[in-house]
């Protein structure tokens, strides 16, 4: 018997981009994460591959959700973090179910520092990235107000 892979987990907060390129949340918790997307004809450059930004872009997402992570359990899920830096670097081309591995490697009361790793449906190495991210409790956004996190819908940022 053929084992079935878990249903993805909610998103802890709403992140429309990451909805609309149909990314999912496979697991989250103790400085890791892990995100998937199943490569769409939306989702590819000219050479019908995965497009370098919706790489780059599942590399961030994972790596924030691994910083993210020490706080599962606080109210809200904690601070939210915003990306100083990243630098990714890219070894092959991304096809079938993109799969993407983000570890937290160090933080401070302020800043984390990660890595992630995304495979392509074969299993191989298609890219990795390091990057920076600043925690906050909010953002100073247009108009200089403060916009808070907006949990999703029905999630009680355990993920």
């Amino acid at each position: 018997m053929s084992r079935r892979p878990a249903p993805p987990l909610s998103f802890p907060v709403r992140i429309p981009f990451v909805q609309q390129l149909g990314f999912e949340l496979h697991s989250l918790g103790d400085g890791e994460a892990e995100l998937r997307v199943d490569l769409q004809e939306s989702h590819l450059n000219s050479w019908e591959v995965a497009h370098g930004g919706v790489l780059m872009t599942l590399l961030d997402v994972a790596m924030a959700h691994a910083a993210r992570s020490i706080h599962r359990h606080d109210p809200g899920m904690g601070p939210g973090v915003v990306t100083i830096e990243m630098t990714t670097s890219f070894m092959r081309p991304g096809e079938g179910e993109l799969r993407c591995h983000a570890r937290l490697l160090h933080r401070s009361t302020t800043m984390a520092f990660c890595e992630g790793s995304v495979f392509g449906g074969d299993g191989k190495l298609c890219a990795h990235a390091t990057g920076t991210f600043k925690y906050l409790k909010a953002l100073p956004t247009q108009g200089r107000r403060l916009n808070k996190l907006t949990p999703t819908e029905g999630s009680s940022g355990e993920g």
